[in-house]
């Protein structure tokens, strides 16, 4: 137990050490490219930094199974300089018993990096777009999902309205059990319209067996004056775009609430498959981890008098490096639908930690 906790702390020392540098890069690297992006005088240094900070957490968390294979390699490389594992081999330890605490290691930080960074940084890209937004001048979001359907918010010079539908198609254009509810400059009601359905035009908002009730000074019973229509046109500045890009990212939503999100994407008429995707590769992560410790400790448990050191390394970067990328491209077929969500998420970890296995048992146990 001794050694294994010397190896653990040792590992976690170099994990931690790696993520402080690369949190450093990405922090200045941040820092000019939000001052590149806004105009002179709308933002300054401590805004730019502000903001960096904030988007760092999530760039760190998006490349940690490259931190833990960068982190293996470092930790081998450094015992096999020192001699400490012909030591443990001589001892009667093999190398497979060896890796158990990095292992373990790597799979604790993977349940603790989904189970409480993941709602951290979900919270810190909200805050990321909200502040980005005011900047800008800009609505962070124009679209919300909660139990009692989905929610619009439009603006105009006259005022500002809100829409609450019961659900929608799949392409956000036909909108069914509508209400529009308009308010003045000054905030105040002006006029509400409940409609069977209403589809997003470019000229505005086409909607279909609608009642009007108008509001004000002067109306005391505004039920008297309610007009029925067969149909009618409401000017908008939404675009099928606009909607679609204010639905929250996978990212931007903790892994605890991502069921209900899903559950209330649905029930609006929505696809959740991209949330259900992230939510099935959250739970994946510690998979992912295991696989870059064993990936990275099959090229580096060698001692360095056999040799071609750098070589090794580079094939433990490089496997590690393709493993992202096939991550990657199996998230992007398994949004796009054309492989199914569990293969999307669990297969390329699976292949990794087997791959490992096979490589570590043919090179350290013959």
């Amino acid at each position: 137990m001794t050694l294994h906790f010397y190896i653990a702390r040792k590992f976690t020392l170099y994990l931690l050490g790696i993520l402080g540098i690369f949190g450093a890069i990405m922090a200045l690297i941040g820092m000019v490219e939000e001052l590149r992006d806004f105009d002179l005088g709308q933002i300054g240094v401590g805004g730019a930094l502000h903001l960096a900070l904030l988007k760092v957490p999530g760039d760190l968390y998006t490349i940690l199974p490259m931190v833990t294979v960068m982190a293996t390699v470092a930790l081998f490389l450094a015992l096999a300089r020192s001699s400490e594992l012909v030591v443990a081999r001589a001892s009667g330890r093999s190398a497979m018993r060896s890796l158990v605490a990095p292992v373990a290691v790597a799979l604790v930080y993977g349940v603790i990096a989904v189970a409480i960074f993941n709602p951290i940084i979900a919270a810190t890209s909200r805050e990321y777009d909200s502040v980005s937004s005011g900047y800008k001048g800009q609505e962070a979001s124009l679209l919300s999902v909660s139990s009692e359907g989905l929610w619009l918010r439009q603006g105009s010079l006259s005022g500002q309205t809100v829409i609450r539908a019961a659900r929608a198609d799949a392409r956000a254009t036909r909108f069914y059990d509508v209400t529009f509810l308009a308010f003045d400059a000054e905030g105040n009601p002006a006029w509400r319209i409940e409609a069977e359905e209403a589809r997003l035009r470019p000229q505005g908002w086409d909607i279909r067996n609608a009642k009007r009730w108008n509001f004000g000074d002067g109306i005391d019973n505004p039920e008297a004056r309610a007009v029925v229509s067969p149909q009618l046109v409401l000017p908008s500045d939404l675009t099928l775009a606009r909607i679609r890009d204010s639905f929250a990212r996978p990212a931007e939503v903790a892994i605890w609430d991502l069921p209900t999100f899903i559950s209330g994407l649905e029930r609006a008429g929505f696809s959740a498959l991209p949330q259900r995707v992230w939510f099935q590769m959250e739970l994946a992560m510690p998979a992912v981890m295991v696989a870059m410790v064993l990936l990275g400790a099959a090229f580096t448990m060698r001692h360095v008098r056999f040799g071609r050191t750098g070589t090794m390394v580079m094939m433990a970067l490089g496997l590690g490096l393709g493993l992202f990328f096939l991550r990657n491209f199996a998230q992007v077929l398994g949004e796009n639908g054309q492989i199914p969500v569990a293969l999307a998420a669990w297969s390329p970890p699976i292949a990794g930690i087997l791959l490992s296995l096979g490589l570590l048992l043919h090179l350290e146990d013959g």
